[in-house]
Protein backbone atom coordinates (compact mmCIF):
# COMPACT_ATOMS: atom_id res chain seq x y z
CA UNK A 1 0.00 0.00 0.00
CA UNK A 2 3.02 2.75 0.74
CA UNK A 3 4.10 1.62 -2.44
CA UNK A 4 1.54 2.18 -4.53
CA UNK A 5 0.72 5.35 -2.73
CA UNK A 6 4.15 6.74 -3.20
CA UNK A 7 3.93 5.80 -6.45
CA UNK A 8 0.46 8.05 -6.97
CA UNK A 9 1.94 10.73 -5.89
CA UNK A 10 5.31 10.61 -8.02
CA UNK A 11 3.20 10.57 -11.07
CA UNK A 12 0.78 13.29 -9.85
CA UNK A 13 4.03 15.61 -9.22
CA UNK A 14 5.66 14.07 -12.52
CA UNK A 15 2.38 14.90 -14.52
CA UNK A 16 1.90 18.32 -12.54
CA UNK A 17 5.39 19.51 -12.82
CA UNK A 18 5.41 18.80 -16.61
CA UNK A 19 1.74 20.23 -17.15
CA UNK A 20 3.27 23.68 -15.33
CA UNK A 21 6.30 23.55 -17.68
CA UNK A 22 4.30 22.97 -20.70
CA UNK A 23 1.83 26.40 -19.64
CA UNK A 24 4.40 28.57 -19.47
CA UNK A 25 6.17 27.24 -22.46
CA UNK A 26 3.04 27.26 -24.36
CA UNK A 27 1.42 30.47 -22.64
CA UNK A 28 3.01 33.33 -24.16
CA UNK A 29 2.71 31.97 -27.41
CA UNK A 30 -1.07 31.36 -27.43
CA UNK A 31 -1.48 35.15 -25.82
CA UNK A 32 0.42 36.56 -28.68
CA UNK A 33 -1.79 34.20 -31.28
CA UNK A 34 -4.46 35.75 -29.66
CA UNK A 35 -3.73 38.91 -29.91
CA UNK A 36 -2.96 39.09 -33.39
CA UNK A 37 -6.85 38.11 -33.58
CA UNK A 38 -7.52 42.19 -31.89
CA UNK A 39 -9.83 44.82 -33.78
CA UNK A 40 -7.57 47.69 -31.72
CA UNK A 41 -5.03 49.91 -32.64
CA UNK A 42 -2.63 48.84 -29.63
CA UNK A 43 -1.75 45.37 -28.27
CA UNK A 44 -4.02 44.54 -25.40
CA UNK A 45 -4.91 40.97 -23.62
CA UNK A 46 -7.87 40.07 -23.91
CA UNK A 47 -8.81 41.94 -27.36
CA UNK A 48 -11.57 44.34 -26.86
CA UNK A 49 -12.60 42.84 -30.36
CA UNK A 50 -12.18 40.71 -32.73
CA UNK A 51 -10.73 41.06 -36.91
CA UNK A 52 -8.28 40.09 -39.25
CA UNK A 53 -7.59 43.86 -39.42
CA UNK A 54 -3.94 42.98 -39.04
CA UNK A 55 -3.61 40.33 -40.77
CA UNK A 56 -5.03 41.97 -44.31
CA UNK A 57 -2.30 45.12 -42.89
CA UNK A 58 0.49 42.68 -43.74
CA UNK A 59 -0.18 42.21 -47.74
CA UNK A 60 0.21 46.01 -47.72
CA UNK A 61 3.65 46.30 -45.27
CA UNK A 62 6.16 46.11 -47.74
CA UNK A 63 8.74 46.93 -45.25
CA UNK A 64 7.67 43.62 -43.30
CA UNK A 65 7.10 41.05 -46.29
CA UNK A 66 10.83 42.51 -47.61
CA UNK A 67 12.32 40.97 -44.73
CA UNK A 68 10.49 37.94 -44.79
CA UNK A 69 11.73 37.50 -47.97
CA UNK A 70 15.33 37.67 -47.48
CA UNK A 71 14.70 35.94 -43.96
CA UNK A 72 12.48 32.86 -46.25
CA UNK A 73 15.75 33.25 -49.10
CA UNK A 74 19.07 32.75 -46.04
CA UNK A 75 16.72 29.81 -44.23
CA UNK A 76 16.66 27.75 -47.54
CA UNK A 77 20.04 28.70 -48.85
CA UNK A 78 21.59 27.83 -45.14
CA UNK A 79 19.60 24.41 -44.99
CA UNK A 80 20.47 23.17 -48.06
CA UNK A 81 24.58 23.78 -47.55
CA UNK A 82 23.95 22.66 -43.75
CA UNK A 83 22.26 19.31 -45.23
CA UNK A 84 25.14 18.57 -47.89
CA UNK A 85 27.51 19.73 -45.42
CA UNK A 86 26.22 18.00 -42.50
CA UNK A 87 25.23 15.10 -43.70
CA UNK A 88 29.05 14.51 -45.32
CA UNK A 89 30.33 14.83 -41.90
CA UNK A 90 28.02 12.22 -40.18
CA UNK A 91 28.53 9.55 -42.27
CA UNK A 92 32.32 10.44 -41.80
CA UNK A 93 32.24 10.92 -37.94
CA UNK A 94 29.39 8.45 -37.08
CA UNK A 95 31.34 5.14 -37.15
CA UNK A 96 34.92 6.35 -36.87
CA UNK A 97 36.67 5.25 -34.29
CA UNK A 98 39.81 7.93 -35.03
CA UNK A 99 40.33 10.48 -32.61
CA UNK A 100 40.48 12.66 -35.39
CA UNK A 101 36.85 12.01 -35.86
CA UNK A 102 36.19 12.83 -32.61
CA UNK A 103 38.52 15.99 -32.46
CA UNK A 104 36.13 17.17 -35.71
CA UNK A 105 32.89 16.05 -34.24
CA UNK A 106 33.75 18.75 -31.15
CA UNK A 107 34.70 21.41 -33.77
CA UNK A 108 31.38 21.06 -35.41
CA UNK A 109 29.63 21.25 -32.25
CA UNK A 110 31.18 24.24 -31.35
CA UNK A 111 28.61 26.58 -32.30
CA UNK A 112 26.35 24.75 -29.97
CA UNK A 113 28.11 25.32 -26.99
CA UNK A 114 29.56 28.67 -27.52
CA UNK A 115 26.96 32.07 -26.39
CA UNK A 116 24.70 32.94 -29.62
CA UNK A 117 26.13 36.37 -29.45
CA UNK A 118 29.71 35.86 -28.65
CA UNK A 119 29.92 33.40 -31.75
CA UNK A 120 27.85 36.02 -33.83
CA UNK A 121 30.35 38.88 -32.84
CA UNK A 122 33.69 36.03 -32.98
CA UNK A 123 32.51 35.59 -37.33
CA UNK A 124 32.11 39.61 -37.63
CA UNK A 125 35.49 39.73 -36.18
CA UNK A 126 37.09 37.03 -38.40
CA UNK A 127 35.41 38.47 -41.70
CA UNK A 128 36.71 41.73 -41.33
CA UNK A 129 39.90 39.88 -39.85
CA UNK A 130 40.10 38.55 -43.56
CA UNK A 131 38.87 41.61 -45.66
CA UNK A 132 35.39 40.02 -46.58
CA UNK A 133 32.56 42.65 -46.55
CA UNK A 134 29.38 41.61 -45.25
CA UNK A 135 26.86 40.79 -47.72
CA UNK A 136 24.01 38.21 -47.64
CA UNK A 137 26.85 35.50 -48.67
CA UNK A 138 28.69 36.25 -45.44
CA UNK A 139 24.70 35.96 -43.46
CA UNK A 140 24.18 32.67 -45.80
CA UNK A 141 27.36 31.27 -44.37
CA UNK A 142 26.83 32.06 -40.34
CA UNK A 143 23.77 30.32 -40.55
CA UNK A 144 25.11 27.41 -42.34
CA UNK A 145 28.05 27.04 -39.40
CA UNK A 146 24.92 27.56 -36.84
CA UNK A 147 22.72 24.67 -38.83
CA UNK A 148 25.88 22.01 -39.42
CA UNK A 149 25.71 20.72 -35.77
CA UNK A 150 22.00 19.74 -35.57
CA UNK A 151 22.42 17.95 -39.06
CA UNK A 152 25.42 16.37 -37.90
CA UNK A 153 23.62 15.36 -34.82
CA UNK A 154 20.16 14.18 -36.43
CA UNK A 155 21.70 12.76 -39.15
CA UNK A 156 24.50 10.96 -37.26
CA UNK A 157 21.65 9.01 -35.18
CA UNK A 158 20.27 7.95 -38.57
CA UNK A 159 23.86 6.54 -39.34
CA UNK A 160 24.22 4.71 -35.34
CA UNK A 161 21.05 2.45 -37.05
CA UNK A 162 22.06 1.64 -40.27
CA UNK A 163 23.04 -2.24 -40.33
CA UNK A 164 26.56 -1.88 -42.02
CA UNK A 165 26.25 -5.53 -43.49
CA UNK A 166 23.72 -3.86 -45.89
CA UNK A 167 26.46 -1.59 -47.42
CA UNK A 168 29.19 -4.45 -47.37
CA UNK A 169 26.73 -6.86 -49.08
CA UNK A 170 26.25 -4.29 -51.62
CA UNK A 171 29.54 -3.32 -52.04
CA UNK A 172 30.51 -7.27 -52.49
CA UNK A 173 28.55 -7.68 -55.38
CA UNK A 174 30.31 -5.38 -57.38
CA UNK A 175 28.01 -2.01 -56.71
CA UNK A 176 30.15 0.94 -56.90
CA UNK A 177 30.15 3.02 -53.47
CA UNK A 178 28.58 5.91 -55.25
CA UNK A 179 25.61 3.57 -56.05
CA UNK A 180 25.47 1.77 -52.88
CA UNK A 181 25.13 5.70 -51.24
CA UNK A 182 22.50 6.53 -53.23
CA UNK A 183 20.52 3.08 -53.23
CA UNK A 184 20.96 2.22 -50.08
CA UNK A 185 22.44 4.59 -47.48
CA UNK A 186 20.95 7.17 -48.55
CA UNK A 187 17.34 6.12 -48.58
CA UNK A 188 17.92 4.60 -45.10
CA UNK A 189 18.68 8.07 -43.58
CA UNK A 190 16.44 10.07 -45.38
CA UNK A 191 14.25 10.52 -42.33
CA UNK A 192 17.33 11.83 -40.63
CA UNK A 193 18.07 14.57 -43.40
CA UNK A 194 14.21 15.42 -43.54
CA UNK A 195 13.98 15.96 -39.80
CA UNK A 196 17.22 17.56 -39.40
CA UNK A 197 16.56 19.85 -42.64
CA UNK A 198 13.23 21.12 -40.44
CA UNK A 199 15.36 21.68 -37.18
CA UNK A 200 17.84 24.28 -39.36
CA UNK A 201 15.49 25.97 -41.30
CA UNK A 202 13.41 26.96 -38.21
CA UNK A 203 17.04 27.64 -36.70
CA UNK A 204 18.16 29.78 -39.34
CA UNK A 205 15.09 31.71 -39.95
CA UNK A 206 14.46 33.00 -36.63
CA UNK A 207 18.03 33.17 -35.55
CA UNK A 208 18.86 37.05 -34.36
CA UNK A 209 22.43 36.99 -32.95
CA UNK A 210 24.49 35.96 -36.29
CA UNK A 211 21.84 37.97 -38.40
CA UNK A 212 22.48 40.92 -36.01
CA UNK A 213 26.52 41.01 -36.46
CA UNK A 214 26.50 39.23 -40.25
CA UNK A 215 23.41 41.24 -41.59
CA UNK A 216 24.61 44.46 -44.12
CA UNK A 217 22.74 47.89 -44.72
CA UNK A 218 20.93 45.89 -47.16
CA UNK A 219 20.38 42.89 -46.04
CA UNK A 220 17.05 43.27 -43.30
CA UNK A 221 16.04 39.73 -42.19
CA UNK A 222 12.97 39.50 -40.40
CA UNK A 223 13.70 39.06 -36.67
CA UNK A 224 16.02 42.02 -36.57
CA UNK A 225 13.32 44.07 -38.50
CA UNK A 226 10.43 42.81 -35.81
CA UNK A 227 13.05 43.83 -32.99
CA UNK A 228 13.36 47.43 -33.91
CA UNK A 229 9.25 47.85 -34.83
CA UNK A 230 8.78 46.97 -31.34
CA UNK A 231 12.07 48.80 -29.83
CA UNK A 232 9.59 51.81 -31.44
CA UNK A 233 5.99 51.24 -31.07
CA UNK A 234 3.90 48.13 -30.12
CA UNK A 235 3.01 48.02 -33.93
CA UNK A 236 -0.13 44.65 -33.54
CA UNK A 237 1.21 43.78 -36.75
CA UNK A 238 4.32 42.17 -35.00
CA UNK A 239 1.76 39.99 -33.27
CA UNK A 240 0.08 39.16 -36.69
CA UNK A 241 3.69 38.44 -38.34
CA UNK A 242 3.86 35.69 -34.93
CA UNK A 243 0.34 34.20 -35.82
CA UNK A 244 1.79 33.65 -39.59
CA UNK A 245 4.82 31.83 -37.84
CA UNK A 246 3.03 29.81 -35.38
CA UNK A 247 0.67 28.27 -38.80
CA UNK A 248 3.65 27.92 -40.69
CA UNK A 249 5.56 26.20 -38.33
CA UNK A 250 3.13 23.74 -37.09
CA UNK A 251 2.35 22.84 -41.03
CA UNK A 252 6.26 22.24 -41.55
CA UNK A 253 6.18 20.11 -38.28
CA UNK A 254 3.19 18.37 -39.55
CA UNK A 255 4.62 17.45 -42.71
CA UNK A 256 8.02 16.86 -41.45
CA UNK A 257 6.25 14.15 -38.85
CA UNK A 258 4.68 12.75 -41.85
CA UNK A 259 7.57 12.51 -44.32
CA UNK A 260 10.46 12.12 -41.87
CA UNK A 261 9.55 11.14 -38.76
CA UNK A 262 10.41 13.77 -37.08
CA UNK A 263 9.91 12.83 -33.60
CA UNK A 264 11.47 9.40 -33.73
CA UNK A 265 14.39 10.90 -35.27
CA UNK A 266 14.52 13.65 -31.86
CA UNK A 267 14.03 10.66 -29.89
CA UNK A 268 17.12 8.89 -31.12
CA UNK A 269 19.61 12.17 -30.51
Amino acid sequence: MRRDFSDIIYSALVIGGAGITMLLLLAPTVVVVVISFTGAATLRFPPPSWSLRWYAELVNSPEIIGPAITSLKVAVLATIASGVLGTAAALGIARSRLRLARLLDAVFMSPMVLPAMAFGLSLLLVFNLVGVRLSLATLVLGHTIVCVPYVIRMVGASVQQLDPALVNCSLSLGASRFYTFRRITLPLIRRGIVASSFVAFLSSFDNVPVSLFLADARTEVLPIKLWAILEGSLDVRVAAVSGVLVIVTLTILVAAEWLGGFSRQMGRR
